[in-house]
Parts: C-alpha cells; sequence; structure tokens
C-alpha cells in the first residue's frame, strides 16, 4: 500500500474533470447566417438559438452531471488519506469514463427528430450508467473495512454515504431503460438525477478517542 498522500491523484483527476467539461462547449455553434448566406437579424437569431435548444438541452444535463460528479469525488477523497494499485485503476476507470461524456452528449444533441434519436438516448444513459457503477466501486473499494479512509471513521456513517451513492446505479438504469421508450423523457430524468446527486450526504463522524 502506497502511504504517500493522495494529492497527485486529485490534481490529475480535476484535470481530467476540467478537459471533459470544457469540451462540452464545443459542440454548442450557433450560425448568424442563413442558408442563403444572408446575416440573420434578431427574430433569426433567436431563431437559430431555439433551434439548438436539443443542443443546448444536452450541454447543460451533462455539465451538471459531470460538475457534480468531480463535487462529489472531492468529497470522496477528503475522506480517503491512502492510495493503492487497485483505487488508482479504478479512479483511471472513472477518469475514462468521464472524458467520453462529450461524444454521447454531442451526438444526442443532434438527434432530436432523427433516426437514431433513440441510440444517441441509450448511448447517452449508458454512459451516466457506468459512470455511477464506477463511482461506486471507487467508493466501496476504499471505504471497504476503512481499507483506505481514516481507521477512526464511524462504519455507520459509512453504510449511510454508500447507501446514498447506491441509488445511482438504480437511478441511472431507470433513464437508460427509458431510452428506449422516449428519449426526451430519458433525457429529462437524467437532468432530475443530476440535481438529486447535488445534494450534500451525511459527513462523516469519527469515533471518540
Amino acid at each position: 500500500m502506497d502511504e504517500k498522500d493522495t494529492d497527485r491523484l486529485e490534481a490529475f483527476s480535476d484535470g481530467v474533470f476540467a478537459v471533459a467539461i470544457t469540451l462540452l462547449v464545443l459542440d454548442i455553434r450557433i450560425s448568424t447566417v442563413d442558408p442563403s448566406g444572408k446575416i440573420l437579424d434578431n427574430l433569426g437569431l433567436w431563431s437559430a438559438l431555439l433551434g439548438q435548444r436539443s443542443t443546448l438541452f444536452a450541454f447543460v444535463t451533462s455539465f451538471l452531471t459531470v460538475g457534480i460528479m468531480w463535487l462529489n469525488h472531492h468529497r470522496v477523497f477528503k475522506h480517503v488519506e491512502r492510495t493503492d494499485t487497485g483505487l488508482l485503476l479504478l479512479n483511471l476507470l472513472l477518469l475514462f469514463l468521464i472524458v467520453f461524456v462529450p461524444v454521447p452528449t454531442a451526438l444526442l444533441g443532434g438527434s432530436l427528430g432523427e433516426p437514431y434519436e433513440q441510440a444517441a438516448a441509450v448511448l447517452y444513459s449508458g454512459t451516466f450508467f457506468l459512470i455511477a457503477c464506477s463511482f461506486n466501486l471507487l467508493w466501496r473499494y476504499a471505504s471497504y473495512h476503512n481499507r483506505l479512509i481514516g481507521k477512526d471513521i464511524d462504519q455507520r456513517t459509512v453504510a449511510a454515504i454508500s447507501r446514498q451513492y447506491s441509488f445511482g446505479p438504480l437511478f441511472y438504469f431507470t433513464a437508460f431503460a427509458l431510452a428506449w421508450i422516449s428519449a426526451p423523457a430519458s433525457t429529462i430524468l437524467n437532468f432530475m438525477f443530476a440535481l438529486f446527486f447535488a445534494l450534500p450526504g451525511p459527513p462523516l463522524r469519527r469515533l471518540p478517542q
């Protein structure tokens, strides 16, 4: 076990989250000219913005999800005191999925009314489902018998946090299943889940010395 602090792991993770969340905005392109090459007037520009509503909504949903995943990642590593190879590999798996998010976001944003709308929504929700599973693995690996967190942390609090995080895969699997029926409804559900997971979990309590 590597008894060094986790600063390098956290700094690398923050960089990957920052790249992923920045790449999301690159797919928002609002043209200021119409198909004939004429510059749009005020009404035309508002219409162009409205025409990008699905892209903008997919961007907002992904931004919130990735941002809140970073927030929870930060919360977890406030309590992780040690690292080992298993934790590093699980963290890399999580970051791999996070940095992939701009791909299904771009597909979903341009899929409204297209023949591939369902497939785009399935890939989008499926990615978030895998991220939720990966995040759960990371936390449970670190917290199992207080392996990598403080030895004096109350196990009842650890169990309460584990229960809260366990909702993630279940919720996102629901959105994944719904994507096969309705792409817009699945996207809205993903947006609502992002807001839910923004709520802080119970603080870790330490046992009295």
